[in-house]
């Protein structure tokens, strides 16, 4: 029993923050914030061995576009959608990227059906990645011309900023192109330590990678018949992370218009730069490299580096809490570039741009279960929760009634007649990691923004489509469960063999997205869809996304969680 605890400690709620850090036993290592996965089949059309043979799309000796830029030569990716594969900023390593001046293929490519190679990361072949990755994927519906002023979605893919790509599993941008008439770029970002942690103390280059892709796509959009001024970005997990912070610099707010926050682990907050420091010393004395030796620098394979990275990766909480097991290289808040905190640990600042705001049912489901896969005791649960969150806050978690045993039992459902024998202690974790990391602090983040001038669309998905990855956990496969990421594929319309209730959510969301594109309301005008209100300074009115009504506030009430009981980030005052 007290290693079972032990191993909750060291691991519950996605590794977030520890009042007490506790190792792993038995030699026992634990996987982060799930990530979407880079799964064979995702690297298949990345592997140069198979990549010019299995996956070039049907190519069109006519399908060029003139831009400032030079010719953009693009694919028919699907019946009524031209795709166009490009980089759209260079950078050397460690280094602030600059915005491409001509239009080039990726990885010195000449064949445009061929894809862009993903940024180097963990557990890919090396072949699958190169440094020059800052690539987008441009998804544009053939009824579009230059001057159709239709508008553009850039979509930021998730993977705790160390994983991930634009050619990530369902995120083949072409259903949601034609479903909402618009055109959907897809962009790479540097990752990891390249991304995060430069050795000269240079923060948020990733950020900086994404600002550039905003400043290409108003470039070239006109010319595939985009209008820059109805530009929206989005983003999933990790991804809608950056879209957070790009709301909190100042100087990209003219680039965009309005943005999508799906599933972001909002509780831990944008690092401090007292916390980025200490990472960064740590770093650094990994690399046997002065930090102002370029040459040596630069002499480190990508393997090395990435050993690097994942030694951080794995002992950053340890170092400061704040950093958390999860995603510890992550936006700062420098006060140069990312001016605000945009939470409630400091002012708010005055907002005005439009935002939809949503999480899943289960966000802590596929965590929980997949390391978990037998029933915990419910004995187990005030000592886990006491090693997460410490005295204080374990005592206003367990002596309120918002987790309490009766409200859980196997198998799902509440009873007031719930036994100690009949309650699995996952079910309470899988709920209060839930609230606390994704939707209580999600809606604490919508009260905060329209209080200060903004406008929210809150809303939660209780229909998904399980992705990649996720069924190996039965039970993100169980009916009524939506895990962490199953909102992707409905977004974008890429679920396999959908049942009538997804292909009805795939619909909706499609439509939605395309008025919100255009407006700033996901309400299409005309439409038979239920209203969605926007929300308010304290009722965030959210939505259930595959059901009708409004989700129940439950511990969001906002006496609960931010107030009563404090967020990773006002405990460590990030």
């Amino acid at each position: 029993m007290v290693a079972t605890v032990r191993l909750l400690a060291g691991f519950l709620l996605l590794g977030s923050t520890l009042a007490s850090p506790v190792p792993s036993t038995n030699g026992i290592s634990f996987p982060p914030l799930p990530f979407p996965p880079i799964t064979p089949t995702g690297l298949l059309c990345q592997l140069p061995i198979v990549k010019n043979f299995v996956c070039p799309r049907q190519t069109s000796s006519g399908l060029s576009v003139s831009t400032p830029i030079g010719t953009a030569q693009g694919t028919v990716d699907t019946s009524g959608v031209n795709r166009f594969v490009v980089r759209y900023a260079t950078a050397d390593r460690w280094q602030a990227s600059a915005i491409a001046t001509t239009w080039a293929l990726p990885n010195g490519a000449t064949d445009p059906s061929a894809l862009p190679l993903a940024c180097p990361q963990p557990d890919v072949d090396d072949s699958a990645f190169s440094e020059d990755c800052l690539s987008m994927i441009l998804y544009v519906p053939t009824n579009i011309a230059a001057g159709s002023n239709v508008p553009t979605m850039m979509w930021i893919h998730g993977g705790s900023f160390i994983v991930g790509s634009a050619t990530g599993p369902g995120l083949d941008g072409s259903s949601l192109a034609i479903a909402t008439n618009s055109i959907i770029a897809v962009v790479q970002y540097r990752l990891g330590a390249l991304g995060w942690m430069a050795p000269s103390g240079a923060t948020n280059l990733a950020m900086v990678d994404l600002i550039n892709a905003l400043g290409f796509l108003r470039n070239v959009v006109p010319s595939f018949g985009g209008d820059t001024s109805h530009i929206t970005i989005a983003g999933q997990s990790s991804g809608a992370n950056m879209v957070r912070a790009m709301l909190a610099i100042p100087s990209a707010s003219s680039m965009f218009n309005n943005a999508i926050i799906q599933s972001d682990p909002m509780d831990y907050g944008f690092l401090s730069t007292s916390t980025q420091q200490t990472m960064q010393t740590y770093f650094n004395g990994l690399l046997n490299c002065s930090t102002s030796d370029t040459s040596c620098l630069n002499a480190i394979s990508l393997d090395g580096l990435i050993d690097a990275q994942m030694d951080l990766f794995s002992n950053a909480y340890t170092l400061d809490p704040s950093a958390t097991q999860s995603e510890p290289m992550r936006p700062v808040h420098d006060g140069n570039l990312i001016t605000t905190t945009l939470d409630s640990s400091s002012a708010f600042p005055s907002v005005s741009k439009s935002v939809l705001v949503s999480t899943v049912l289960n966000e802590a489901g596929l965590t929980i279960y997949g390391n978990f896969d037998s029933p915990l005791p419910e004995s187990s649960w005030e000592p886990v929760v006491n090693q997460t969150f410490g005295t204080s806050r374990t005592e206003m978690i367990c002596n309120s009634s918002q987790y309490a045993a009766s409200q859980f039992v196997s198998g799902g459902g509440a009873t007031s007649n719930a036994s100690e024998s009949t309650v699995d202690a996952r079910a309470q974790l899988q709920e209060l990691g839930t609230d606390y990391i994704w939707k209580c602090s999600s809606w604490t983040f919508a009260r905060n923004w329209v209080s200060n001038g903004g406008t929210v669309y809150a809303g939660l998905y209780i229909i998904g489509s399980s992705y990649p990855g996720n069924s190996d956990v039965s039970y993100c496969t169980d009916t009524g469960v939506v895990c962490h990421q199953d909102d992707i594929q409905i977004v974008f319309g890429t679920a396999p063999s959908p049942t009538s209730e997804q292909a009805a959510l795939i619909s909706e969301m499609q439509a939605r997205y395309g008025a919100f594109f255009r407006t700033g309301n996901p309400n299409p005008s005309g439409s038979s869809l239920a209203n969605w209100q926007a929300a308010g300074t304290s009722d965030v009115n959210a939505i259930l996304l595959g059901g009708s009504g409004h989700a129940p506030v439950g511990a969001c009430d906002p006496s609960y969680w931010g107030d009563a009981v404090q967020y990773d980030y006002q405990v460590y005052g990030i």
